[in-house]
């Protein structure tokens, strides 16, 4: 079990959750190229996923799924909200928010959050021993999401801006209010909030969808310091480099040119 990310930011999102035997990429934000270099960093390329997990439509999370899943025939989950975008005709599975489906002895849990998308949904995969979430772009904690999350061992979790940075900040004030809404994003003290509800020492947790412009990790570091001794590794995400695998790297099979088919 483990999960590592392609990058984690307004500028695109993919994160790589690998349990059993199973590889899985939720959200592609990247163009292909770009994907395929995050994931060769990462050890995998595009022929090890078994499937794309889409959580909405922004173009942060979805700019680059059709052009990755095309050329690696790679199938697609979502709600049947966020498929009303048009992927270009890949293989896609639709399912309803908040009923949990299985692919491959791998349970996929799909959490309905407030956020300003059609349907959106964030995910908790677990295989029966493990339980990794991803949870970002959700303007406010529900007590719903609480409880869905708190089963975690692994979780990427939003720390998405510092409310006075934001105010401050150089964005419109439209843009402002959206990002700081119940369906926009979740500041350093909502995520500090809902962190100090699900804590447990054997949680690995990273912060992300961190904003380059109304964010820091100075600023986080400040905000979680008395939370590193209630989970065991706390960790911080970011646009370029997202972060290596915490956990196991999944186990790909490399097949030599002097093996026998």
């Amino acid at each position: 079990m483990g999960f590592a990310s392609l990058g984690s930011g307004s500028r695109g999102n993919g994160t790589v959750v690998a349990l059993a035997d199973k590889v899985f990429l939720i959200d592609c934000g990247f163009n292909l190229k770009q994907t395929e270099k995050r994931l060769a960093r990462l050890g995998l390329s595009g022929g090890d996923l078994d499937a794309v997990l889409v959580t909405h439509e922004h173009a942060d999370h979805i700019g680059g799924v059709e052009a990755l899943c095309h050329k690696y025939s790679v199938p697609v989950y979502a709600s049947f909200g966020t498929l009303k975008y048009d992927l270009g005709g890949v293989r896609s599975h639709a399912f309803d928010g908040d009923v949990p489906f299985e692919i491959g002895g791998v349970t996929v849990n799909p959490v309905c959050v407030p956020h300003d998308a059609r349907e959106p949904t964030q995910f908790v995969l677990s295989d029966g021993t493990e339980t990794v979430g991803v949870l970002s772009d959700l303007g406010c904690v529900t007590a719903h999401v609480l409880e869905q999350y708190s089963r975690c061992s692994l979780l990427l979790m939003e720390a998405n801006h510092d409310r006075r940075m934001l105010a401050e900040g150089s964005y419109p004030p439209r843009l402002k209010r959206r990002v700081g809404a119940d369906y926009g994003h979740l500041s350093n003290d909502q995520a500090l909030s809902l962190l100090k509800e699900i804590a447990h020492p054997e949680l690995k947790v990273v912060l992300g969808h961190v904003s380059e412009q109304n964010n820091h990790p100075n600023v986080l570091a400040r905000t979680f310091d008395g939370m590193q001794s209630a989970v065991h590794e706390l960790r911080i995400a970011n646009q370029n480099e997202g972060f290596d695998w915490i956990g196991r790297r999944p186990l790909i099979r490399q097949i030599s040119f002097g093996e026998v088919l």
